[in-house]
């Protein structure tokens, strides 16, 4: 009688052993979920991280590169050889495949004792009102798409009132900032020479 029930007691000992290993089991695989869950959490957070990083990385260098440049000369016009009428000059893209709208493009200007932001108004070849700014495809240049957008070897003709700005005379100084509505800003500063003519190329 008692070696039966020495016998029943092992039994239930092996049993016991059974539900051990399974208990063991089902710990080990909710430890294994939970660590895939930290992991998938942390890839995640880092891949997001990295993704606003170069997002922002990017988009400082699209601020601080500039998309357009002056190309040749800034011509200064004076009707009276006494004081400055305007300016004229060449824009064009220095980033292939970028665009620049014209017409958002902000212009100011200062000197010695004044400034200010001249408005854009419509192209007039023969005349330029005061405080004004105009542009147009510059002689010679191609049509690449929208008129009023600077684009592929495009160049555009830029020509700015000064005479209402200031009386800018021989040896004064002008600056004038051109922002673009993205990139960075063209700034032209010049010096006007000793003697004044109708037409002055500003080195």
């Amino acid at each position: 009688m008692f070696k039966k029930f020495t016998n029943n007691l092992k039994n239930l000992h092996i049993g016991q052993k059974g539900m051990t290993g399974l208990e063991t089991a089902i710990i080990l695989i909710a430890f294994v979920t939970v660590a895939s869950v930290l992991a998938y959490s942390v890839l995640s957070a880092g891949i997001f991280s990295a993704e606003k990083g170069k997002a922002t990385v990017y988009s400082g260098l699209e601020q601080a590169q500039a998309t357009m440049a002056v190309h040749g000369s800034v011509v200064a016009t004076s009707s009276d050889n006494s004081t400055t009428d305007y300016v004229e000059f060449l824009v064009g893209l220095t980033i292939p495949g970028e665009t620049v709208d014209m017409a958002a493009l902000v212009l100011n200007n200062y000197s010695g004792s004044n400034q200010t932001n001249l408005s854009n108004e419509s192209w007039n070849s023969t005349a330029l009102s005061a405080g004004k700014w105009q542009y147009v495809l510059a002689p010679g240049a191609t049509e690449r798409g929208t008129a009023s957008t600077l684009e592929g070897d495009e160049l555009m003709l830029v020509k700015a009132d000064l005479s209402a700005f200031d009386t800018i005379s021989a040896y004064d100084w002008f600056t004038t900032e051109i922002l673009p509505p993205k990139g960075a800003a063209i700034t032209i500063k010049r010096v006007m020479p000793g003697q004044l003519t109708p037409k002055m190329d500003l080195k």
